[in-house]
């Protein structure tokens, strides 16, 4: 029995026909999953095995991003050449969101969370990152400070300092984000937190919030007056 190939379909569902045609907005998620695979498998065509791919996931685009290229090669079909390619797809995707970030003014939490969601979105690890602002609140640099295992992420207080100095912050911000989705801080968080600020005020570089992240909403220390 020979692959099912996308010419096999009518040219109106063809996902790459259907792009030219209609252009990129006119595709659905599948469609564009099946454009990075090429072709399915002995049974499906690239289209139907993107919507297995995707029904999997509960047709959730977010629950997808968060397979690795080990659990997309499960897949009747895809090797680790495709793995490879979807996964690439969803991280360029991501940055591309995260590619003009300086310069933002931070007014709120909110703000914070809409910095760092290119970045801590989807992700299944723990991963600890500072904010360093200008005089007017506005961002100089993002810097990932550590990444760990889907429990926790050491901090080192001295790491981040030194960076916060070499960028000549006048303030920073802590994000780490929860994969969990357990928005409440840990007493681990609280401690960190607590030792931070304190010296912060030290270096005379006040933190002047910490942002537990999550994919649907976020924690402020700032917005409870909790620092």
């Amino acid at each position: 029995m020979s692959e099912k190939k996308i010419l096999d379909l009518s040219e109106d569902d063809r996902p790459r026909e259907k792009l030219m045609l209609k252009g990129v907005k006119a595709l659905s998620d599948s469609e564009l999953i099946a454009i990075l695979i090429g072709s399915g498998n002995r049974e499906q065509n690239a289209v139907e095995l993107a919507q297995d791919m995707l029904g999997s996931c509960g047709h959730r685009l977010d629950v997808f991003a968060r397979l690795s290229v080990p659990d997309l090669m499960r897949f009747k079909g895809i090797g680790e050449a495709k793995a490879i390619s979807i996964v690439s797809a969803l991280e360029l995707g991501k940055r591309r969101k995260g590619s003009k970030v300086e310069e933002i003014k931070i007014t709120s939490s909110k703000d914070v969370y809409e910095v760092l969601r290119p970045y801590l979105l989807d992700l299944n690890h723990e991963e600890f990152w500072v904010l360093a602002l200008s005089r007017a609140n506005k961002v100089m640099k993002t810097m990932q400070i550590s990444k760990g295992g889907v429990s926790g992420t050491s901090v080192d207080s001295k790491v981040i300092f030194k960076l916060a100095l070499e960028q000549r912050a006048s303030a920073i911000i802590l994000v780490h984000n929860h994969p969990s989705g357990q928005l409440k801080p840990s007493e681990a968080d609280r401690r960190i937190t607590k030792k931070l600020v304190e010296a912060g005020k030290l270096l005379e570089i006040p933190v002047l919030d910490h942002v537990i992240f999550c994919n649907e909403a976020y924690y402020s220390f700032a917005d409870k007056g909790e620092l």
